[in-house]
């Protein structure tokens, strides 16, 4: 009996899901391809080994600067190696560095925002100046300055996206914070005697935490696009490692030469990417902040 409920049950979802996802698309074309994007390249870097046709490192001295063709669907670079099979497991770089990355700044920035909101004083003001001075340089530059200082590392890259981008969610957080300090269920709390950590992890965060969500999609393409200048540059994920700021790096070496698709490719996917998380963080905002929907309406 269990097996037919269940047997009955799914497709019902199934098909509930499929109707929420056509609303969705109906009422926010924007948020729809925005989403599209995102899960083409999420799928990109899951099934990577089964679709990339060339091992993206393997190297073929006689295959240099091949130009589009259906043995090389996206041509080949200087050394040889397939541009398409590096674009997409380049993907996995891409969501490997901004995810972790966006999450250091959420672990960093929301406990010092709700810290600096709920006790106000001279420890928000320390805060508030630390982050302040953070963000007076233009993050990119402030990135780039650190890794050049403590090395290039994956991990050392991660950290110092994360670190340059947590003052957002600490402004973000605080902001939500000081507004909802003086609510009734906040007193009420205070009140009943909960020690402050209890107070600001179980009656607060649930509700200040909306915002630091909202911006996640917009600093996942921030992350994104900050990876890539650094690799760029040169004081990123260095050759021969797939990243598509590498990769354009050393296209763009060959565009003078005529071979153009050695670093048009790769921007393309960069854009379409950064574009992706952009056009659906406006729908997450949409989603968790009632006064957007609102005013939209």
């Amino acid at each position: 009996m269990s097996e037919i409920s269940a047997q009955t049950i799914e497709p019902g979802r199934v098909a509930s899901l499929g109707l929420r996802l056509r609303a969705l698309a109906r009422r926010s074309p924007t948020a729809a391809i925005g989403a599209g994007l995102v899960l083409f390249f999420a799928l990109l870097a899951i099934f990577a080994p089964l679709i990339a046709p060339h091992d993206p490192l393997q190297a073929n001295p006689y295959e240099v600067l091949k130009p589009p063709s259906w043995q090389f669907w996206l041509g080949t670079d200087s050394a040889g190696m397939d541009v398409f099979s590096r674009i997409v497991h380049g993907s996995r770089l891409a969501f490997g560095i901004a995810v972790p990355a966006v999450l250091i700044a959420i672990g960093i920035g929301v406990p010092l925002g709700l810290v600096a909101g709920y006790r106000g004083g001279i420890l928000d003001e320390a805060i508030l100046r630390t982050t302040d001075a953070l963000r007076i340089f233009p993050s990119i530059i402030l990135a780039l300055a650190i890794v050049a200082a403590t090395g290039n590392s994956l991990a050392k890259i991660v950290f110092v996206i994360g670190l340059v981008d947590a003052p957002i969610f600490v402004r973000v957080v605080r902001a939500e914070v000081l507004t909802l300090r003086s609510s009734g269920f906040v007193e009420a709390a205070v009140a009943a005697g909960n020690p402050m950590r209890r107070i600001l992890f179980i009656h607060i965060l649930p509700n200040a935490i909306k915002g630091a969500l909202a911006q996640s999609a917009v600093r996942l393409a921030w992350a994104i696009r900050v990876s890539a200048t650094l690799a760029f540059v040169g004081v990123g994920v260095q050759p021969p490692t797939p990243e598509w700021g590498a990769m354009i790096r050393q296209g763009a070496e060959q565009m003078v030469t005529g071979d153009w698709w050695v670093a048009l490719f790769p921007g393309v996917a960069l854009v379409l990417l950064v574009l992706g998380f952009n056009m659906s963080g406006d729908a997450v905002q949409d989603w968790l902040d009632p006064r957007r929907k609102g005013k939209a309406s």
